[in-house]
């Protein structure tokens, strides 16, 4: 496959909801889901950095609460938060419409559950002829769902990219990332990440 181009991606932020992750559920594993939030939301400075289109869905925002705050918070405003009922993001034809229409072939996601609502919709997406890319470490699931859901996506043909890998692919060039990192040096490194 070759390189990711931003100007050819639209980034979906999947269910980012505290339903799926917050203080109620027993089953979380903490470290892995502030990870996948903290860099869920580091993908969404990003693409917003760097002019990637951002498509945000919910799933039923009364019962699991609205998208967590550290990745609303770096939302360009007017970004669409769209209503999610069908766990595939691209059997909902609001979303579909949204994501299509910028007119770019490559989704890229992130978000909650990696094992439902994002295997769902990446596979979607792919059987629709669209590229889609996972950002492994920006997705969350709780006990066995993530890797179970990770295994799912490798073994359907999706690729797979950390939160540092699609940083390099959207910048491409040493010299657009050392004039991103001078204008940008809180997104030089995504969370976790050190050079």
């Amino acid at each position: 496959m070759p390189h990711l181009d931003r100007d050819d991606s639209v980034l979906v932020v999947i269910d980012a909801q505290p339903g799926f992750y917050g203080p109620d559920r027993e089953d979380v594993d903490r470290a892995l889901h502030g990870s996948a939030l903290e860099r869920g939301a580091w993908v969404t400075a990003l693409a917003a950095a760097v002019g990637v289109p951002i498509v945000m869905t919910e799933e039923d925002p009364t019962a699991n609460g609205p998208t967590a705050p550290g990745i609303a918070e770096v939302l360009p405003a007017g970004t669409p938060v769209l209503d999610k009922t069908v766990f595939g993001a691209d059997d909902n034809p609001g979303i579909d419409a949204a994501v299509r229409s910028h007119g770019r072939g490559t989704v890229v996601l992130v978000g909650t559950e990696t094992d439902i609502c994002v295997a769902h919709s990446a596979i979607g997406w792919r059987a629709a002829g669209l590229r889609t890319v996972v950002i492994h470490d920006a997705v969350y699931s709780a006990g066995a769902g993530h890797r179970n859901g990770l295994n799912r996506l490798w073994q359907e043909g999706i690729e797979l990219l950390s939160a540092k890998e699609l940083y390099y692919e959207w910048l491409r060039t040493l010299p657009a990332v050392r004039a991103f990192d001078a204008e940008h040096p809180d997104l030089a490194h995504p969370p976790g990440f050190s050079l």
